[in-house]
C-alpha cells in the first residue's frame, strides 16, 4: 500500500471550527453557503437525512456570521465576502432536547442561561422561556448594533422521538410557545436557519413561521450537504489510491464501488447531481473498506414509528411515487410512509414528471440496512437467532461452498412462506422470491429480482465479489428442479453474465409447494 501522508480525514467531526483549526480535510462548500446567507430570504429550512453534514453546515454559518475570517482563508468564500462583520449568533442544537417536555424545557433553560450571561441579559424570576428568548435577541441586537443570526440544528429531534408517545403534544406546545418569538422579533434578526430530517408543519416551528422558505428542493443547494463524485476526485485522490491498492482494485473500480455503496442521492429535480452520504464515504475512505456505516450510526432507529408492515411493502417503496404537493410541503405525520422514508434518506428522487416525484432506494448501503431490519419480521425469527446463519451464509456464498450455503438457506426459510400470514396475498413462488431476495440483500450482496432478458426473466440474480448466482425458482408441483434447469438452459440465462469476469453459477432451485421451504437445488452450469 502507498505510504499514507499526513492528511487528516474529518471522521465523525461536526465542527467546522475544529476541522479548520486542526487542518482536517475540508470539502469547500463556502461559495454555496455564502449565497445561502446572502440571498435575501431571512427564514430558511433545510431537510437532509441523518449523518449528512447538517451540523457542519450550521457550524460554518455560525463562524461566517461571527466574522471569523481566519477560518476561511484559502476557501471560495474569500472571493465573495468583503466585509466580515461580527454579528451575534444564537445557536440551538435540538438533538439535546430529549423526548419529553421536562427534558426539552431543561435544555432550553440551560442554553438561554448561557446566552443571558454572554450578553448581560437581566433575568427576571418567573419569566417564561419565550420572554427570555425575546430578551436575548433584543439585548444582543442592542449591545452589538447588529441583527442576530439564529441557527436551530436538528429542530425536529424532540418531536420525532416523542412521536406516538404521551409526551408529544406537550413538546409541540413548547415549540409553539418559544419559537413564536422568531416571527415577532423580525426587526432584530439578520438570518434564521433551521435544519431537520422530517417536517412537522402544522404542530411546531412551521406553524409560527409561515413565511419560512424550504430550500430543501432548490437546485443551488442540492449539494450543500454531502459530497459529489467530482468532489471525491478533487479532494480524495490519495485515499482512493490507497483504497484501490489495499483491495486490489483499479482506481476507477474503487470510485465505482464507492458510488454503488454510498452514492445515489438526489435532492432537487432541477439539479440531479449525484450526492454521496458524507459520513459513510469518509469512514470508508479512512478505513479502506466498504462497510455499512450508516446503519451502525443509529440511522434506522425511528423506522418502526413511521412505517408499518415494512417487510411486505419494501419492494413497493423501492419503486414508488409522490406528488410534489406531498413531498415538498406536507407534514410527515400525515404524508404517509413514503414521505418519511424520503426525508430520512431511505428513499431518494429517481425522476420527476410534471409534478410527480419517482422515488427509490439510493444505494447498496441503504438497501442492506433496510433488508436487515425487515428480515427478522419476514422470517418470523428474532434478530439474534438468525445473525449467525446470515454471517455463515455470506461466507459460503462468497466462496462458492454450495452444500453449506444450501443448509443455511434451508434453515432460514423453513416454513416461513406457510407460517407468515402477512404473505397470504402472494402466490407461493412470489413469497419465496421475496424472502430469498431479502436474505441476500440483508447479507450485503447485490440482488436483482426478475432480471429481464430478451429470452426470458430470471427469478433472482445475486452478485458477490467473485461469483454471480443465477437462480431459477420452481415449486415442486410445477416441475421442480428439472423444469428450472430446462428454463435456464433453453433461455441461455448464463450468457449475459459471462463477459463480467466473475464466475457464474446457475442454480435450478426447487421449493416446497405447501410453503415448507427449500427442497433442493442443482448447479446447471458454471464456468
Amino acid at each position: 500500500m502507498t505510504e499514507k501522508n499526513e492528511r487528516r480525514l474529518p471522521v465523525g467531526l461536526q465542527s467546522f471550527t475544529e476541522i479548520r483549526r486542526k487542518k482536517y480535510l475540508y470539502v469547500d462548500k463556502t461559495d454555496i453557503i455564502w449565497n445561502l446567507a446572502n440571498k435575501n430570504k431571512k427564514y430558511n429550512y433545510l431537510s437532509r437525512p441523518r449523518r449528512f453534514g447538517k451540523s457542519v453546515l450550521v457550524d460554518t454559518l455560525q463562524a461566517y456570521f461571527e466574522g471569523r475570517r481566519e477560518l476561511f482563508e484559502g476557501l471560495k468564500i474569500m472571493q465573495l465576502e468583503k466585509d466580515w462583520v461580527n454579528r451575534p449568533v444564537v445557536r440551538l442544537d435540538m438533538s439535546l432536547g430529549g423526548a419529553d417536555e421536562q427534558a426539552l424545557r431543561s435544555y432550553l433553560d440551560m442554553a438561554f442561561r448561557d446566552y443571558e450571561k454572554a450578553w448581560d441579559v437581566e433575568t427576571v424570576s418567573g419569566y417564561s422561556l419565550a420572554n427570555r428568548f425575546h430578551n436575548i435577541i433584543v439585548s444582543a441586537y442592542k449591545k452589538t448594533g447588529e441583527q442576530v443570526a439564529i441557527l436551530i440544528d436538528e429542530y425536529d429531534s424532540p418531536l420525532q422521538h416523542s412521536w406516538h408517545t404521551p409526551d408529544h403534544e406537550a413538546c409541540t406546545s413548547v415549540y409553539r410557545e418559544v419559537f413564536a418569538v422568531l416571527k415577532a422579533d423580525d426587526q432584530y434578526e439578520r438570518f434564521v436557519f433551521l435544519t431537520g430530517i422530517t417536517k412537522f408543519t402544522q404542530i411546531s416551528l412551521f406553524s409560527v413561521l409561515n413565511n419560512i422558505s424550504n430550500i430543501s428542493f432548490e437546485a443551488p443547494y442540492a449539494a450543500v450537504c454531502g459530497i459529489t463524485k467530482s468532489e471525491i476526485k478533487e479532494y480524495f485522490r490519495p485515499e482512493i489510491t490507497n483504497m484501490a491498492e489495499h483491495n486490489g482494485w483499479t482506481e476507477d473500480d474503487t470510485v465505482q464501488h464507492l458510488k454503488d455503496y454510498y452514492d445515489g442521492y438526489h435532492f432537487s429535480h432541477n439539479n440531479m447531481v449525484d450526492v454521496f452520504n458524507p459520513f459513510s464515504l469518509i469512514n470508508a475512505l479512512a478505513d479502506g473498506e466498504l462497510r455499512n456505516y450508516w446503519a451502525a450510526s443509529g440511522a434506522t432507529s425511528l423506522l418502526p414509528k413511521f412505517v408499518d408492515d415494512m417487510e411486505i411493502r419494501l419492494n413497493d417503496f423501492d419503486h414508488s411515487a409522490l406528488p410534489s404537493t406531498i413531498i415538498e410541503t406536507s407534514d410527515v405525520t400525515g404524508g404517509g410512509a413514503e414521505l418519511f422514508l424520503y426525508q430520512s434518506g431511505y428513499l431518494t428522487i429517481k425522476g420527476y414528471d410534471e409534478g410527480v416525484y419517482f422515488l427509490g432506494i439510493p444505494n447498496q448501503e441503504v438497501r442492506q440496512s433496510l433488508n436487515s431490519i425487515v428480515l427478522p419480521a419476514l422470517a418470523m425469527r428474532r434478530n439474534g437467532d438468525i445473525q449467525s446463519a446470515q454471517a455463515m451464509l455470506t461466507v459460503h456464498l462468497r466462496n462458492g461452498n454450495l452444500p453449506e450455503a444450501k443448509k443455511l438457506l434451508k434453515a432460514l426459510i423453513a416454513d416461513v412462506p406457510y407460517s407468515n400470514k402477512k404473505l397470504a396475498s402472494m402466490d407461493m413462488e412470489e413469497r419465496y422470491r421475496l424472502i430469498m431476495s431479502t436474505i441476500f440483500n440483508a447479507i450485503g450482496f447485490r440482488v436483482e429480482v426478475e432480471h429481464m432478458l430478451s429470452t426470458g426473466r430470471i427469478d433472482i440474480v445475486v452478485e458477490t465479489p467473485r461469483i454471480i448466482y443465477v437462480m431459477e425458482l420452481k415449486l415442486s408441483n410445477n416441475g421442480g428442479i428439472s423444469a428450472a434447469e430446462q428454463q435456464i438452459c433453453e433461455n441461455r440465462y448464463i450468457e449475459p453474465f459471462k463477459a463480467d469476469g466473475r464466475k457464474v453459477i446457475a442454480l435450478a432451485v426447487e421449493l416446497d409447494a405447501m410453503g415448507k421451504g427449500l427442497v433442493d437445488w442443482k448447479v446447471c452450469q458454471s464456468n
